[in-house]
């Protein structure tokens, strides 16, 4: 390699440049074609939602209204009067036919219909059974994919203002009773705080009582034993009782004899002499007093069988007696021990009680603690300011954004994504018009040639970085370290020439098939506009191989913010992709030039290329 040899070629090249004003404008076109490549997809997307007041955006009011609270409301209406103020978008309020037609046809990018059961839909939640209001949203899908997604932010603007007017009917029935519960409330804390008085109260009651039970239960016992030597005692006198009552019985056989011996010895009397024959005197008289004794004899012997009689029934009776004071006094023995078991439950019971009153107690008064607590909130928030009660309900948490590396618009978010593709899209172009020359029936070597036109296409390349930088300022895209920028851009610039140049240096028209689809792949698979994250998995497989991931990452670092750990691999890695390109194309260059060259002159030889 001599550096003469390269000196003319660099030197040919430049005075071509100028050799003629056609060769020059030409030149200063592929100089300027780039940028505006950029520059007007940047302006283009420069505040794409902030632009969104001239999309017509159909409304159609159905509503028919309904009473609520001796209010006649109707919600449609005040939907639109909202709209009437909202800017985001161009309302046109049309009939539900236009609207139909209009979207079907594509003269609205979307519409949304208000029904007529709007509002008692949305009232009927204070009833026992309420409807779910629904407003019905008509997008055509095929006029443009952007307006689609544009128009969802309408409806979610109606929709939201619609949730707003739904939280305000909801407030001004919830708010009136906010005061009734704090009320019922702090009747039920204090009725609650009462019972748990109550409660202890009976407790202690309960333990009184026990202890009576405890002290009956030893007098119960007391009497038992009592009863039980009574008992005893009766039945000793029911021996006694039965042995008078044979006494009795003998006597009374005793004298039921006697009685019959009289009675015989009077029988005998009469019959051995006349009544009537005997003298008035003394026999006489002895015979009516035997005859007395006889009659009085026998009335001793009956009350002595009756005497008898009734010492037996005395004696069975005191038996029975006896015998019932012992179940008298086995029944006051259980008895007794039953009264100890009902103490020792009693006890129990008592003490259960004692626990549980304790327990119940405590727990009744936390309660009333919580709700006397809650019932003085409540009385707090009913002095709250309507209007802002219903902003709390409506959006009770608030999302605080904050932004780490700010950009004021989105044309400065998408700027290095655009710029760096220009500046492939450049490089493409150049050496698609530019031949990269070979060596090949000339007096220069492979690599003498390759060094020596490189010169001309990093020249064309960095003016193409120039005036797309300069356009850039003149948009006024956010740039946050000027010189870094700058910097950044150049470099990336004359590195995609290269890799470019080298494509086509080394495999001429194959060359250029190569660098065209590399710029299709990484327009999609850079991750510069969407994240790669959600595209297909090829991109993300190819995304860490392609230069414009790179390239990006230098420009977005440089202009939006940037960090080193992020800039400096990213730098590296891009001179080694470049580094790589172009040994492997001095390779090409130097062994197989002609053959590299191959399919160029059959497509020559076509005649049309």
């Amino acid at each position: 390699m001599k550096l003469e040899n390269i000196r003319e070629i660099v030197v040919h090249d430049f005075k071509g440049a100028f050799s003629n004003p056609v060769v020059t404008i030409v030149l200063i076109g592929l100089i300027i074609l780039p940028s505006l490549y950029a520059l007007i997809n940047i302006q283009a997307c420069w505040d794409p939602y902030g632009n969104t007041g001239e999309v017509e955006f159909a409304i159609v009011n159905l509503d028919k209204g309904a009473s609520f609270q001796d209010k006649n409301i109707n919600v449609g209406n005040e939907l639109v009067k909202d709209l009437k103020n909202n800017d985001k978008f161009k309302w046109v309020f049309v009939s539900e036919k236009e609207l139909r037609d209009g979207v079907y046809n594509g003269d609205y990018y979307a519409g949304i219909i208000i029904p007529a059961n709007l509002s008692e839909n949305i009232i009927s939640i204070m009833t026992d059974d309420p409807q779910q209001a629904k407003l019905e949203y008509i997008v055509n899908m095929k006029e443009n994919p952007v307006a689609a997604k544009l128009t969802d932010t309408g409806s979610n603007a109606v929709y939201n203002s619609l949730n707003a007017k739904i939280i305000e009917i909801i407030n001004l029935a919830a708010y009136g009773k906010l005061g009734e519960l704090q009320e019922g409330l702090a009747s039920g804390s204090t009725q609650l705080a009462s019972g748990g008085s109550q409660l202890q109260s009976g407790a202690a009651q309960v333990s009184d009582g026990a202890g009576q039970v405890s002290d009956g239960e030893s007098q119960v016992k007391e009497g038992s034993a009592a009863v039980k030597d009574g008992a005893d005692k009766v039945q000793k006198g029911v021996s006694d009782v039965n042995d008078g009552a044979d006494k009795v019985k003998q006597g009374s056989d005793a004298v039921k004899d006697g009685a019959s011996q009289v009675e015989q010895g009077s029988e005998e009397l009469e019959n051995a002499v006349d009544p009537s024959l005997i003298p008035e005197g003394p026999v006489k008289e002895y015979v009516d007093g035997v005859n007395e004794l006889s009659n009085g004899t026998s009335q001793v012997a009956s009350g002595a069988s009756q005497l008898a009689d009734g010492s037996v029934d005395l004696a069975e009776g005191s038996s029975k007696l006896a015998k019932g004071s012992g179940d008298v006094a086995d029944g006051a023995s259980q008895l007794a021990d039953g009264s100890v078991q009902l103490a020792e439950g009693s006890l129990a019971l008592a003490a259960g009680s004692q626990l549980l009153s304790n327990a119940a107690a405590q727990a009744l008064f936390t309660a009333a603690g919580s709700l006397g607590a809650s019932a003085d909130a409540l009385a707090d928030i009913t002095g709250i300011n309507e209007t802002l009660l219903g902003d709390y309900f409506y959006s009770p948490v608030t999302l605080d954004r904050h932004e780490v590396f700010s950009v004021p618009e989105y044309g400065s978010q998408v700027s290095p994504f655009y710029l760096v593709l220009s500046m492939w899209v450049g490089g493409l172009i150049t050496c698609a018009l530019l031949k990269p020359g070979t060596s090949h029936g000339t007096k220069y070597s492979p690599l003498e040639m390759y060094i020596g036109k490189l010169a001309i296409f990093n020249a064309m390349c960095i003016f193409q970085a120039c005036v797309t930088l300069i356009g850039a300022h003149l948009l006024g895209i956010y740039i946050d370290n000027e010189l870094l920028f700058i910097l950044s851009a150049l470099i990336v610039s004359v590195v995609f020439m290269t890799l470019i140049y080298s494509f086509v240096s080394a495999l001429g028209d194959v060359g250029k098939a190569i660098a065209v689809v590399l710029l299709v792949i990484q327009i999609s698979g850079t991750g510069g506009i969407y994240p790669v994250e959600i595209m297909a998995p090829i991109f993300n497989i190819l995304n860490p191989y392609l230069p414009m991931t790179y390239a990006i990452t230098l420009v977005r670092e440089a202009q939006l913010g940037v960090i080193w750990s992020n800039y400096v691999p990213a730098l590296i890695i891009l001179f080694v992709i470049a580094l790589l390109t172009v040994i492997v194309s001095i390779i090409i260059k130097q062994k197989a030039d002609k053959a590299a060259h191959y399919f160029e002159d059959r497509l020559i030889d076509s005649g049309l290329f």
